[in-house]
């Protein structure tokens, strides 16, 4: 996926420019004038485009290969294949699954301006993997609408969040860590919105494997490769357990999980960084904390708090050279 801008009152112009981004799709409509805005920002697997649509365009797509969220901010949408072909109509505030990855879509959007969160679907199955009770294996949402209003409110967030991100420091797409935390933490988003159906349990193998050796392998593992973009399913592999093992066996001799000991391992990087950082020669707080994967730097510094006893940037001007 690459980033772009498009901006076109030509209906025929539209329907090449959209099937060329996301798959091929028919247009029609029927007023005399109309106009399509589309903004898309990626970063790594995930992408969030905001579009506008002046006048009602009905669509008919092909299958996307992604997981297609909407977000309407204005208008409504009307979109008529899930579930099993049924129609929804959504306006303002509403958030819905557009599309699954692997359906054929067809729907009317009615002068509206919504946003559009696109993830690749395997990382759904790569988050789902890292939490506790869960396995490796190919995720599916089982549900177009959120499970709670508030899942629903704190996605919206997230990817506005992430909009207002990658517009203030355009070069976050390159940073390796905080494309893989941000991304991973709009799957989780995903996830935790939608019913899906990634939820199973540890097995007596699993149990069994949860020895403290498996712990002592893994930390080794995190603590010499923290710099570099890690999953549970990396370190499960590293050590050669399930994925349900390793994190059995944090929980069970750690008290934690083992994407948690990675931000703990990350965070005190991070405050290595902040000790020998010259803030004369323009080190910052917010740069530390990026190429440690720390994408919210309100977050970090609470982090940075809890776990040092002061704010980041009073490590920086004290012990700074």
């Amino acid at each position: 996926m690459e980033s772009f801008h498009f901006d076109s009152t030509d209906l025929e112009l539209t329907e090449e420019f959209l099937s060329r981004a996301y798959t091929r799709m028919q247009l029609g409509s029927d007023a005399e004038s109309s106009r399509a805005r589309v903004t898309r920002d990626v970063v790594g697997p995930v992408a969030v485009d905001q579009l506008e649509i002046t006048c009602d365009l009905s669509h008919q797509a092909d299958v996307i290969g992604r997981v297609l969220v909407c977000s309407v901010r204005s208008g409504s949408m009307v979109r008529q294949y899930f579930p099993d072909g049924d129609e929804g109509t959504f306006g303002p505030g509403d958030l819905f699954l557009y599309t699954p990855h692997d359906r054929s879509y067809a729907g009317v959007i009615q002068r509206a301006r919504y946003d559009l969160l696109a993830l690749e679907p395997g990382l759904l199955a790569k988050v789902a993997a890292t939490a506790p009770g869960r396995r490796a294996r190919t995720v599916r949402l089982t549900g177009d609408r959120p499970c709670s209003p508030a899942a629903g409110r704190h996605l919206r967030h997230a990817m506005a969040h992430l909009l207002d991100t990658v517009r203030r420091d355009p070069a976050m797409p390159g940073q390796e860590l905080l494309v893989s935390v941000t991304s991973q933490y709009m799957a989780a988003g995903v996830l935790s919105t939608f019913p899906n159906t990634a939820l199973t349990d540890p097995t007596i193998e699993d149990r069994h494997d949860a020895h403290p050796v498996t712990v002592r392998r893994a930390v080794a593992f995190i603590d010499e490769h923290a710099h570099t973009d890690l999953s549970v399913a990396d370190i499960a592999a590293a050590v050669h357990v399930s994925i349900r093992a390793l994190q059995l066996a944090f929980r069970r001799h750690l008290g934690t999980t083992p994407m948690h000991y990675l931000r703990r391992v990350r965070l005190a990087h991070a405050h290595a960084d902040l000790l020998a950082a010259d803030p004369t020669t323009g080190s910052t707080v917010t740069a530390v904390a990026t190429r440690w994967g720390f994408a919210r730097p309100g977050r970090f510094a609470a982090a940075y708090h809890a776990a040092y006893g002061c704010p980041p940037r009073q490590t920086l001007l004290e012990r700074g050279p």
